[in-house]
Parts: structure tokens; sequence; C-alpha cells
């Protein structure tokens, strides 16, 4: 008995697949792209898997000169929340720029046993110094400080060396200054603010204003944020985050 003939199966709509790519786009990019979380769902939204790529460098600017130790204690503080997270140590290379001391690293919740400080020579020493911790694949967290920022050629030759092993946070502060075209997967521009205080009027949490003005899909925004050295996450201020929380019930 013959068979009735199967209809040929139906054609995927243009639509279906479009959305069918970005779904295996989007899960391959997920595997492929380790990320660190800054702790704040406002902020992880504007970036690519809801967080700092690990690998790639990501560049810290003062929004102006005198804001340069606040471009510092932001970058001390993200490698305080890698260093909260995964075993290891951090490296510090700087060139020309002051290095930290204990009580500062503690106060951000950095423990000074952890860290291995570097003072190279040059601009050019820092990003060897880097190229070559990510080639030793041997550290949690990279830190370089420069004066004149990071070259296209560095950048790319810093991506290239991170895919060598396991990803670290890779921070580059330098001065202040215009943003030139360079291998950087996010640009933050960070001004200082005044810190929070506690009930009894005491100091206890510092702020930054913080704006990020380049980032590799995803996008930029600007926010105060706050620090808690004791859980290693960035906050909104209280009154701004219930703000961030009503704006985003109220959208459609």
């Amino acid at each position: 008995m013959a068979q009735a003939p199967t209809s040929p199966p139906k054609p995927e709509s243009p639509k279906d697949r479009l959305a069918r790519l970005r779904a295996e786009l989007s899960a391959e990019t997920s595997r492929a792209v380790a990320v660190m979380p800054l702790g704040h769902p406002v902020i992880d939204a504007h970036l690519p898997c809801g967080g700092l790529s690990l690998g790639p460098p990501h560049e810290i600017v003062p929004a102006e000169p005198i804001d340069a130790i606040a471009a510092l204690a932001f970058a001390l503080a993200l490698c305080a929340r890698r260093l909260a997270e995964v075993p290891g140590e951090a490296m510090i290379a700087s060139s020309g720029h002051p290095l930290p001391y204990g009580h500062g690293l503690a106060s951000l919740g950095l423990d000074p046993g952890r860290l291995l400080l570097l003072e190279a020579g040059g601009d050019g020493d820092v990003f060897r110094a880097l190229e070559a911790a990510l080639h030793a694949n041997c550290l949690s967290a990279l830190i370089g400080l420069v004066g004149e920022g990071m070259p296209l050629k560095a950048g790319r030759r810093l991506q290239l060396a991170a895919e060598t092993g396991e990803p670290p946070l890779l921070l580059v502060v330098r001065r202040a200054g215009p943003g030139l075209p360079n291998g950087a997967a996010t640009r933050w521009r960070v001004a200082a603010a005044p810190a929070g205080a506690d009930r009894f009027g005491g100091l206890h949490a510092p702020r930054w204003r913080v704006r990020l003005e380049r980032c590799r899909n995803g996008r930029g925004g600007s926010w105060l944020v706050e620090w808690d050295s004791a859980a290693n996450r960035l906050h909104l201020p209280e009154r701004l985050a219930d703000d961030a929380a009503a704006a985003g019930r109220a959208r459609p």
C-alpha cells in the first residue's frame, strides 16, 4: 500500500530565523566570555553578558586631574571584588604614579598580602609587565598605572596574551585627558564624590561619580556609586536606587 506523500517542512520565516540566530549567538557568547558582575543590576545591565569581561583590558580615567586618586580607588575596589571571588594574587604595575599603602588598601577591602607592587621605568615597561603576567597565567587581577594611555598596539597585544589561559581582571588607569582608540573593552571616567555617612555622621563608604563612556557590545551610562568594602560590591545610594527601581517598574 503506497504511503501518502509527506508535506515538505514549512520554511522558516526571516523573523524566526533571525530570532534563532540571535539566541544561538547569545548562548555562544555567554559560554565564551567570562565576566565579573559589579554587584548592582542597574549597572550590570549596561555591560555585555552582565559584567566586566575578563581578559581584555578596561580603561579607567580621572574626570579631571584632581580625580586621579578617585580613579585609582575605583580600580582597587574592582580588584578587591575580583579577589573576593577567586584565590590568588593581583599585581599593580606603576609608571610614575603614587603606589597605594596598606591602610588605604584595607579600607577598600583589599588584603595587602595578596598584592604584588611593581615600579616600572615607563609606560612601555608597564605594558610589557602586564603582557608577561598574562602569559604566565598565575595572577587573578592586573592593574597598570600609566601616564599617556594605552596605544592600540599595546591593547591588541594584551588581548592576545589574555587568550592563553584563565583570564584575569585587567585594568589600565591613566591620567585625565581625551580618549584615544585602543583595545580596551570599556572606558570608565571617574570623579570624586562626597563619601557616604553613617547614622552618627561619620564617613563610612567612598563614593564616586562614574561614567561608562565606551563599552564594546554594551551601552554607556552614568551613576553615583558607593563602595561596600564588606560585601565587595557597588551600591547606588539608597534614594537613587529606589528611583531607578521605580523607573524600571514604570516601563511598559
